[in-house]
């Protein structure tokens, strides 16, 4: 069943990166150019989804939006994973008063919602890229700190551990050696589980106005212009943003879940030992 999962979510990850790398690429035209004669035309042979209301054809836009948000998300879960993997292996790894301090620093920041911080992070600095990725990455590695903090506790006490201390190796080396590899295969699941929700928290601020400017295209800007055409019957300009969203984000969880359970096999198999 995971191994059925995992293929089908690569599969589906593939069609959508191809889609969002080579239709922008293909078609040859800036999506940002509007040609308003052309205005909330519906799906056809000359515009699969349709256009927008500036004329836009939403078949190279959307495929343009999905890229964006796409790397946006990548980008915030690679530096999660890396913020959250140094804290938790060295929160580990030190213990004492360090591991109690790190651990409340991460209830803190689990207490304050992450939306709300992210708008506050974002209003500062509007329409800022680094300012979006940055307040994804800082609000979402805690969960990764928790993980890494377990995985880190539990390979601490083992015996080339210990051997490697009286070896006269410093605890910095022991932990960028011997702890942080074997923590590793847990902080790219966590990473992989990170890209949907980096996805979803990308395009609510840019839903709300937040995120990129109008004229940027991702997820978020593009469900943000449906609205008005929406109301004026331009449904296909809300459905096919919201598919690719929708899309991206079951496929991605998809691989998320059946790594998830291929690490943790291993685990059952050895507790079955």
């Amino acid at each position: 069943m995971a191994d059925r999962r995992l293929r089908a979510g690569v599969a589906l990850v593939v069609l959508l990166a191809g889609y969002a790398l080579l239709v922008p690429w293909l078609a040859g035209v800036d999506d940002r150019v509007t040609d308003f004669a052309a205005a909330r035309q519906g799906p056809s042979w000359a515009h699969l989804f349709g256009t927008d209301s500036a004329g836009r054809d939403l078949f190279v836009r959307t495929a343009a939006g999905l890229r964006v948000s796409l790397l946006i998300a990548v980008v915030c879960a690679l530096l999660s994973v890396l913020i959250g993997a140094l804290v938790g292996a060295l929160s580990a790894a030190a213990g004492g008063w360090v591991d109690r301090l790190t651990m409340r620093v991460v209830d803190g920041v689990n207490a304050v919602p992450h939306l709300l911080l992210g708008i506050v992070l974002v209003a500062l600095f509007r329409g800022s890229l680094v300012a979006i990725i940055a307040s994804i990455a800082l609000t979402h590695w805690t969960q990764v700190a928790r993980i890494v903090r377990a995985e880190v506790l539990s390979l601490r006490d083992r015996e080339h551990v210990d051997a490697a201390l009286l070896g006269g190796a410093t605890r910095w080396r022991v932990v960028r050696r011997h702890l942080l590899p074997a923590a590793l295969p847990q902080a790219l699941v966590a990473a992989v589980l990170l890209l949907p929700h980096a996805v979803w928290h990308e395009s609510t601020l840019s839903f709300l106005g937040l995120g990129l400017p109008p004229h940027a295209a991702s997820l978020g800007t593009l469900l943000q212009e449906a609205r008005s055409s929406l109301l004026l019957g331009g449904w296909w300009t809300l459905v096919f943003p919201a598919l690719g969203l929708v899309l991206a984000t079951l496929a991605v969880a998809a691989i998320g879940a059946a790594l998830r359970d291929r690490t943790a096999r291993p685990e059952r198999a050895g507790a079955q030992l």
